[in-house]
């Protein structure tokens, strides 16, 4: 009887086995099939072309890959933030911080025009808990700036475009393209320096609107007959203390201020909602705008942050990423090199 018991109880065994075996067998098709699905569906949102078939198969490795990735972050431990399947999900990481970030270190933050001015801010007492310059419509809607890695001029021209609102109390979309095209000491579509687009903004007396000189995601030949009627202008720059989120915060109370900020890790690339907390470095490479600040219902402190990659990223285009973190630099750098236009 024993022997009988022992045989019924390794039969069983041995047909879980055979039915974890085939229900796995016929679980991958059926997964690959839902992401090929997926894919085809992904590729006519974003109206994604392809050169051949090649090509086709070879981006459908990286979107298999990246959603993989996506839906097991999502599934594991609770970070606080979420990611999603959104317009680069067919990019290596490496193409994404290749193609669509925009920073370029320059040897020393302070030029020697004479623009910059020394940090002002210094009352704590005027500092309200929680701030987002939106609500005080001192920011225009989010921009993208495609594969033109001009981030610079999309951060400086938040900047400006918000001081102009709060000193005239007249939001107006500024042209970024007159950034691109026209400001020699910079690469355009290759990268550039915020603290170089406010003092060739200074130079030339001010930028032209938005609707004069559109964005075409392109680094043209400057239009100088379109850069004739500058309609907001500044006077100098300031560079908050490299380091030092207390003396970031007495600048955001006061206007949207340019960050460089470390952008190109996965988690960054398909961030989607919450308050980020992943890993990142400083090895800065992506401007963006500080339009406010706040604390989360479980207390945590964050940045607001307005990006360019367009509202299909992040929440809808902006970001919440820690705020007040051990590291000096802030979290991915965004205190290191931080300036707001004056006038």
């Amino acid at each position: 009887m024993a022997k009988q018991n022992q045989f019924s109880f390794l039969t069983s065994a041995a047909l879980l086995v055979i039915i974890v075996s085939v229900s796995e067998t016929l679980c991958r098709p059926l997964e690959e099939e839902q992401l090929l699905k997926q894919h085809e569906e992904w590729v006519a949102i974003h109206g994604r072309v392809y050169k051949d078939v090649a090509e086709k198969a070879k981006r459908y490795e990286i979107f298999k890959e990246n959603v993989k990735h996506i839906n097991a972050f999502n599934n594991g431990k609770d970070m606080g933030y979420k990611m999603a399947v959104n317009k680069f999900a067919d990019l290596t990481n490496e193409e994404f911080r290749a193609s669509y970030t925009g920073y370029k270190r320059k040897p020393t933050r302070v030029l020697s025009s004479g623009y910059a001015k020394p940090f002002k801010y210094a009352n704590f007492t005027a500092i309200p808990a929680t701030l987002d310059w939106r609500t005080k419509k001192a920011v225009t809607s989010v921009k993208d700036q495609a594969d033109c890695a001009c981030s610079w001029a999309f951060s400086a021209v938040a900047a400006v475009e918000g001081l102009t609102m709060i000193k005239k109390e007249k939001l107006v979309p500024l042209s970024v393209q007159e950034l691109v095209d026209c400001d020699d000491n910079e690469d355009g579509c290759w990268g550039g320096h915020v603290d170089s687009a406010f003092e060739f903004i200074i130079g030339k007396g001010g930028l032209t609107t938005e609707e004069d000189y559109p964005y075409q995601a392109i680094d043209g030949t400057c239009n100088t007959a379109k850069t004739v009627n500058p309609v907001a202008s500044i006077t100098g720059y300031q560079d908050v203390p490299a380091d030092n989120e207390r003396a970031l915060l007495q600048a955001v109370a006061n206007q949207p201020v340019s960050v460089a900020i470390e952008a190109g890790g996965f988690d960054f690339q398909f961030y989607s909602n919450g308050v980020f907390s992943g890993s990142c470095g400083t090895d800065i490479d992506q401007e963006v705008t500080v339009i406010g600040y706040g604390k989360t219902s479980g207390g945590n402190k964050y940045w607001l942050l307005k990006n360019s990659w367009g509202t299909g990223w992040g929440e809808r285009g902006y970001m919440r990423i820690l705020r007040d973190v051990k590291s000096k630099a802030g979290l991915c750098g965004l205190a290191t090199e931080p300036s707001f236009p004056t006038a």
